[in-house]
């Protein structure tokens, strides 16, 4: 059984080294399966048939994630017994810390913001390019600024809250098989010519999954926008003119629960409205896929033209929210695991 001490070990080691590429990584493996069920299915199956064959490619996938990480996990308990308890639990806490993405989506984040506040805007569109779906090219500062403060809401549900989540209630296969799933989704999960039947399957689980981690994260985004806006009360006393806007809880809450609608998706406009009330930005608006501009519903209000700090702000955001999440897990796994 997973202890609080290896979530928290974990959540430490990504923080230190993140995803290294020369480490394996589950995530990777999971996408080179994807690719491969994929080009089996497109090649084998009659366009009419690709919804049924997105529910085989769901479950090809997922399934046997669960039951592989079953597997392993029985066997790092069984080793961790037998053999040597170090090695296992060190291999415990590594696998764990793959299913959560802190450092990463953070430093990816900062790069995109840096480069902004240097001037290099075509370094920083193509940074952004690696973190988002839509058109990069063309993007203003602020924009790009806005995209992520957009892609770090919405990851920190993905990528962070549910993974621990679904370790909570499930363990490391449950954690794992949720990866499966948001991967998929990432890969196949578009609402286009190629993916619109066979991804169907995937867009809708992943929909699903993610229906109560975005809820969780929305308030956790409220909380940390507290902590921050207190930090900010007691030790921001910025040179700074004109001074930043102080992170608000009671705005973030106002707007998650006024726009968090304002989305194709049930889920991502939950955190996203909610950093935006903290930040007093507006995000959405029209954006550009491949080169047809799609018009989405705006979500928050404009309280500050500074869109260089509130990035920073919600980088700040994401990792307190983290870290209120790991605490909180972390006391439930230590209930869980009393005598």
């Amino acid at each position: 059984m997973i202890g609080p001490i290896d979530l928290v070990f974990a959540f430490f080691l990504d923080l230190a080294i993140g995803d290294p590429r020369w480490l394996p990584h589950p995530v990777r493996v999971i996408g080179r399966a994807v690719t491969r069920l994929e080009n089996f299915l497109v090649r084998h199956v009659r366009e009419e048939s690709k919804r049924i064959a997105g529910i085989f490619l769901v479950a090809g996938i997922v399934l046997p994630v669960a039951v592989i990480t079953f597997l392993f996990h029985r066997l790092i308990l069984w080793s961790s017994a037998n053999l040597s308890v170090i090695v296992s639990r060190v291999f415990l806490v590594y696998l764990i810390s793959t299913t959560i993405a802190v450092r990463g989506l953070i430093d990816a984040a900062r790069l995109v913001i840096k480069s902004v506040h240097d001037g290099r805007l075509e370094a920083a569109r193509k940074k952004l390019s690696m973190l988002v779906g839509r058109d990069t090219a063309k993007l203003s500062g602020d924009r790009a600024l806005a995209a992520v403060i957009e892609t770090l809401a919405e990851n920190l549900s993905d990528g962070i809250i549910a993974p621990v989540f679904y370790l909570v209630i499930g363990g490391l296969p449950l954690a794992m098989a949720y990866k499966a799933v948001n991967t998929l989704d990432s890969m196949v999960g578009y609402k286009n010519e190629k993916y619109i039947r066979l991804g169907w399957a995937a867009a809708r689980l992943d929909d699903i999954a993610n229906y109560i981690p975005a809820r969780i994260t929305g308030f956790l985004i409220v909380i940390a926008t507290g902590i921050l806006g207190i930090w900010y009360l007691v030790f921001g006393k910025e040179k700074a003119t004109p001074p930043p806007l102080i992170p608000n809880p009671m705005l973030s809450l106002k707007i998650m629960r006024r726009d968090g609608r304002n989305h194709s998706s049930p889920n991502s406009g939950i955190p996203e409205a909610a950093i935006a009330g903290a930040l007093g930005v507006r995000l959405g608006g029209p954006s550009t896929y491949g080169g047809t501009v799609v018009e989405k519903p705006h979500i928050g209000d404009s309280l500050t033209n500074d869109y260089l700090i509130a990035s920073r702000q919600a980088a700040a955001i994401v990792f307190i929210s983290s870290v209120l999440a790991v605490m909180a897990a972390a006391v439930i796994l230590g209930v869980r695991t009393m005598p």
